[in-house]
């Protein structure tokens, strides 16, 4: 991994899909009807789409700004001509993003998702099909190769069309960025068929997704043998790969080329699971910008008592923050916060986020 001084990482450059959602709680446990009308609790959660969520950690925990002058974190997609788009617009830039490249299209709505949980915890989803998601195109992500460098991480997520989020990696190939991605499940296969992984410096998958690549399901007692047929699909399609493997309550995994990292989640009372592994991905690049390996030699096992040594570590800590939130982008979010959250839990610091996190932005040159 290029990472620490060699490459010292000034910018975050991202495609994928940018929308909200809503969440409602249905009465009865029974499938909902192709003909019912069903009454449902609506719930004061707030749900963002990939792109937003995973951008937002490095964006405030690295205190970046619209204007480059600190970190740079710059997505790239399309919201509608409507109260939803302004919204997210406006909270992006809050939260220090330059939205400059997040385009505003005028005959196509915000993406939306109505999900729909039953009692029991399972439900399902409904997502417009006819967003402004939809409308990025070769223009969109051709606009940002000016900023593209050793020095930029680039990000491309679900939720946007895999051709483009392929484009940005070519471009981001040529440019020597590291090159980040995540793939939802179904898109597995086209990936492979099309090369996309030999476009990809860092795979971050959830279980599942990791799963559909491997054709081994994880069992968390015994996971050798997903971790060697995970190795095994990824490296025979880009053998420079590495991976980040998210596992709910069992933590996470990451492989740096050598060797697998496990570090088990940090028990925490957890007011929603949405959007946790999207934070622990956002938190492993905050890491990579600090300088910390992927995964750290000799230091792996549970978070308390001893210090934070990788971006892997970092990434599951940031995870557990967010597990205590309702929201998929907990609100409360700042880098006091997350240093208050790691005390109360025994997490130890090490010095380099202890320097990250008290200087009050990052020095050097970055920007356009």
């Amino acid at each position: 991994m290029p990472t620490g001084p060699d490459a010292p990482y000034r910018r975050l450059v991202g495609v994928g899909g940018i929308g909200t959602g809503l969440f409602f709680a249905l009465e009865g446990g029974h499938d909902l009807g192709r003909e019912e009308s069903r009454p449902a609790r609506l719930l004061d959660v707030r749900d963002y789409c990939k792109l937003h969520i995973v951008a937002h950690y490095p964006a405030v925990l690295l205190r970046a700004r619209p204007s480059g002058t600190a970190f740079h974190v710059v997505p790239v997609g399309c919201v509608g001509h409507d109260e939803a788009g302004r919204r997210l617009r406006q909270e992006m830039a809050a939260a220090g993003m330059d939205t400059h490249f997040v385009r505003i299209v005028p005959d196509r709505p915000t993406l939306l998702s109505v999900c729909f949980q039953y009692p029991d915890g399972t439900g399902g989803n409904i997502t417009t099909s006819n967003s402004a998601a939809s409308a990025l195109g070769a223009a969109d992500v051709d606009a940002v190769g000016r900023l593209l460098d050793r020095r930029t991480l680039v990000l491309a997520l679900p939720e946007a069309a895999l051709e483009e989020r392929h484009r940005l990696l070519r471009l981001a190939g040529a440019a020597r960025a590291l090159r980040v991605s995540s793939l939802a499940s179904a898109e597995i296969d086209a990936a492979r068929e099309r090369g996309y992984f030999a476009d990809v410096d860092l795979l971050a998958l959830n279980a599942h997704e990791a799963a559909a690549l491997a054709g081994t399901p994880l069992t968390p007692d015994a996971p050798q043998a997903f971790q060697n047929d995970v190795c095994g699909a990824a490296y025979a399609l880009a053998p420079a790969m590495r991976l980040v493997v998210t596992a709910g309550r069992h933590g996470a995994f990451a492989h740096d080329g050598s060797r697998w990292g496990h570090v088990p989640a940090l028990p925490v009372s957890v007011a929603s699971s949405a959007g946790a592994g999207d934070a622990l991905l956002g938190g492993v690049l905050v890491g990579l910008v600090a300088g910390l390996p992927l995964v750290a030699p000799g230091a792996s096992g549970a978070l308390p008592g001893r210090p934070l040594a990788s971006a892997l570590d970092l990434g599951v800590l940031v995870s557990a923050f967010k597990l205590c939130s309702p929201h998929t982008i907990p609100p409360d979010l700042t880098p006091d916060a997350l240093v208050k959250f790691a005390a109360i839990h025994a997490v130890e610091l090490g010095p380099e986020l202890q320097t990250l996190f008290e200087a009050p932005s990052l020095q050097g040159p970055g920007g356009h």
